[in-house]
């Protein structure tokens, strides 16, 4: 999603509201539900709105909001998991206030972990993830972020993102698990199991940490011209079928609760006016059951005044509407609409039906609130391992030149590179915020604290941070840490990806010290480094690695072989993007599924 300005954090909770017991009520009956309901009840289980936006808890009771979510910077202070449970659970108890008492379901984007909430483990973006080819440590890193959602008080996860990224140009690269279909059909699904627990089915309910997935940015965000974020993509519908459809169609039948709609156009139409791609494709042809969102504030970019953007959108298949601020706007114009018959009532009804389906699926009405044990567990050391295992598999060696890897953990190495010991640096966009940012942002361990606590002998690890010291010439190895800087979607648009030439640099002044040169990649996509390979004896693309730095250390120093194979083609050269698997004339620096291993 795409959020245009941080606001200010909602008020702490009243001193008056006491949060309330854990267990609920058995879900109704949703027809005859729906058949009690007003339509401005209805209207509200369609309006979805930021927590910014959130004046005070009457906000909810009064407009009967169905949904709630916080942006990319719209984050809780003091920015803690029981801040977070309090807050999200005042929330809920103005919901159950409402006539008929219908609980909210509460969203976050938790596309590599619980990335909003400080010392939540952070996993490998699925970029990385899908050079594992190892759906079941997906489904397991999924499930572990499934508890950590839960015990932060959401419900609903926009994750997985299963979009073909087809232009390393693009800010979104590292969201996608690679640039085939095959990949987005693999790793999809088990998300989605992950997430929901594999169960449960529609029809049953779940207590036990499962969140709602949603399966994003329908359709082709990956597929856009030059790689332009919310751009168009000028493709036939075959290519369209053939490239983009895949990952749904799997995730549909992994049974994926939601679905988002990119902000992206298709030959020229935005996909939020596609009436024939949400429901005739979507929801028809594909059958998809569960209910289908927008992105952030994306109605408003359509064309016309704010009531035909309204009326557009809705009737081309939205049921729920991120609105995320204006929503008494939002609320007043699909009340003059229905009116109007410009948006007919079964319209309505088949949103508020398909919304109250998944909240039911969850055991919303049983299980309201937040389950404090849940919340004590973010960020525990189980969590941590499986992260670590799964940074240890996403990474792929491509180089390895007189055998320099694995490192002995006897050996004098000398770290070089700031991004080394920078948290902030290896968990990318997503974290803490939207964009990221630099430093230690949550809790965690560098790439550089990895490689010391690995080491026989700590202080024999010295670290030069952004420059080749004497230390260099002393040591038996220098192990270079370069690549990019956070970001996310918009921001992390590239005409040229590639490293800075101060990186670059790095690497050429470790290999005039004389000794072996080791270069770790952290970078949200393959970048024109083809120079780099003349200056390095091994290289090792680690991507965005989340928190867990020791998966880094547990391959360059031998106790994991490297088992990653590349989920993109790798460019030669900036003439090269964009340059995919199965295109007719390719020369890549290495080619998808590439990956040596010791």
């Amino acid at each position: 999603m795409a959020f245009g300005c941080a606001g200010l954090p909602p008020p702490a909770p009243p001193a008056s509201v006491s949060l309330p017991a854990q267990r609920g009520s058995p879900a109704p009956d949703l027809e005859a539900l729906l058949a009690r309901m007003t339509l401005d009840e209805k209207i509200g289980q369609m309006t979805q709105i930021d927590r910014t936006a959130i004046a005070s808890p009457g906000d909810i009771t009064d407009f009967f909001l169905g949904s709630i979510l916080n942006g990319g910077e719209s984050l809780p202070t003091p920015n803690q998991p029981a801040v977070w449970a309090d807050s999200i659970d005042v929330f809920q108890t103005a919901a159950l206030a409402t006539r008929l008492a219908i609980p909210i379901l509460y969203g976050t984007d938790a596309v590599h972990g619980m990335g909003g909430v400080r010392g939540a483990v952070i996993f490998p973006h699925n970029i990385g993830l899908g050079c594992t080819r190892d759906p079941a440590l997906v489904e397991s890193v999924a499930r572990t972020t499934a508890l950590e959602v839960t015990g932060a008080g959401a419900r609903w996860a926009f994750s997985p993102c299963i979009a073909v990224p087809r232009d390393e140009r693009w800010g979104r690269t590292y969201e996608g698990f690679g640039e085939t279909p095959a990949l987005a059909a693999l790793m999809g699904p088990a998300v989605v199991r992950g997430l929901q627990q594999a169960t449960p089915k529609v029809g049953e309910t779940d207590s036990g940490g499962g969140v709602l997935a949603c399966a994003k940015h329908f359709l082709a965000d990956g597929g856009t011209m030059f790689g332009k974020d919310q751009g168009d993509a000028v493709i036939s519908e075959a290519e369209l079928r053939a490239i983009h459809l895949p990952g749904y169609a799997a995730a549909i039948a992994a049974g994926v609760g939601s679905v988002m709609v990119s902000y992206s156009s298709w030959n020229g139409t935005p996909m939020h006016a596609n009436r024939r791609l949400i429901t005739d494709v979507l929801k028809g042809e594909l059958g998809f059951t569960g209910f289908v969102v927008t992105d952030w504030e994306a109605i408003n970019k359509l064309p016309g005044d704010y009531s035909q953007q309204v009326e557009t959108s809705i009737n081309a298949g939205i049921d729920m509407v991120m609105v995320p601020t204006n929503f008494r706007d939002f609320i007043t114009t699909m009340r003059e609409l229905v009116a109007a018959g410009r948006i007919p009532i079964a319209r309505v009804d088949d949103a508020v039906r398909r919304i109250l389906r998944q909240k039911a699926r969850f055991g919303l009405w049983e299980h309201p609130f937040t389950d404090r044990r849940l919340t004590a567990a973010i960020g525990s050391r189980p969590h941590r391992e499986i992260a670590r295992q799964a940074v240890r598999e996403s990474l792929v060696l491509l180089q390895n030149d007189r055998r320099v890897l694995p490192l002995s953990k006897a050996a004098r190495i000398n770290v070089v590179g700031a991004k080394a010991d920078d948290i902030g640096a290896q968990c990318g966009g997503w974290t803490v915020g939207w964009q990221g940012k630099r430093g230690r942002t949550t809790a965690g361990t560098t790439i550089l604290e990895a490689i010391r606590s690995a080491a026989t002998t700590p202080a024999a690890v010295t670290f030069s941070g952004d420059e080749v010291g004497p230390e260099a010439a002393r040591a038996d190895v220098n192990v270079v840490v370069v690549g990019e800087e956070p970001y996310a979607e918009g921001r992390g648009d590239r005409n040229i990806p590639e490293l800075t030439k101060a990186d670059e640099a790095l690497v050429v002044d470790a290999q005039a010290a004389g000794k072996p040169v080791v270069v770790v990649l952290l970078t949200g996509r393959p970048l024109l480094v083809a120079s780099i390979f003349k200056h390095a004896d091994a290289v090792v693309v680690a991507w965005l690695p989340g928190s867990e730095g020791e998966g880094v250390a547990d391959v360059l120093t031998g106790d994991f072989k490297p088992t990653g194979k590349l989920s993109h083609s790798w460019p030669r050269e900036l003439t090269q993007i964009p340059i995919n698997d199965g295109d007719a004339s390719t020369d890549p620096l290495f080619p998808y599924g590439f990956g040596l291993s010791y």
